[in-house]
């Protein structure tokens, strides 16, 4: 079993972004979908210090710093493309014009709740940003994330131990190990990495799936 690697990830959830969808790409690992979207697709992208219509990530040495994303990487900006005030920017998100959002996460539970500001240590750093905006004011919010911690824990869980991000907010789930969907019947893999089967996938997850 190979797992997919983080450009891997980003390339399968842009195949599922369609045609002439507005997008948020969060922190982190989903920035890198903007540059795996199928060449000739028109997707909006949308960042929420106040960027809409962004493009793949500039070539080494032609970084604009003035054109960043919420990130503080350096974005390119597609012809059309905008830029406008923060209030703007979060009136898009909370009155529902985006059509996704794909966000990282610590944890998600099998409900579609959603934890990724905050693991509660004592020493971390509460960082939420927009996120609580963009996972219940996008029309579907994906996750994008490792499928295990780095001591091997999943981060699909039974129930969120970490402070609640949003509420049965997430709609599909992408990991370095499948792709799954959250449904009211419960877990669905919609793929798999080669070489894993649905009974490793369960075992690893420690929560029940089943075959879409």
């Amino acid at each position: 079993m190979k797992k997919l690697d983080r450009n891997q990830m980003a390339a399968r959830v842009a195949r599922d972004i369609p045609e002439g969808a507005v997008v948020n790409l969060g922190i982190g690992l989903p920035t890198l979908v903007a540059n795996h979207l199928p060449q000739g697709r028109e997707v909006l992208l949308h960042s929420e210090n106040g960027v809409l219509g962004m493009g793949p990530a500039p070539a080494a040495g032609q970084e604009d710093w003035d054109l960043i994303n919420a990130g503080k990487q350096a974005v390119t900006l597609l012809p059309g493309g905008s830029f406008f005030h923060h209030a703007d920017s979060f009136a898009m998100m909370r009155g529902g014009h985006l059509d996704f959002c794909v966000l990282g996460a610590f944890q998600v539970s099998v409900s579609g709740d959603l934890a990724n500001w905050h693991t509660g240590a004592p020493d971390a750093i509460p960082a939420v940003g927009g996120a609580m905006d963009l996972a219940i004011g996008a029309k579907k919010t994906f996750v994008m994330m490792e499928h295990l911690t780095k001591s091997g824990e999943s981060k699909i869980v039974a129930r969120c131990t970490y402070p609640l991000t949003g509420v049965g907010c997430v709609s599909r789930i992408y990991t370095d190990l499948a792709t799954i969907d959250i449904t009211p019947q419960g877990l669905r893999v919609v793929d798999m990495v080669e070489g894993l089967n649905l009974e490793e996938l369960v075992r690893l997850s420690g929560v029940p799936m089943q075959q879409a």
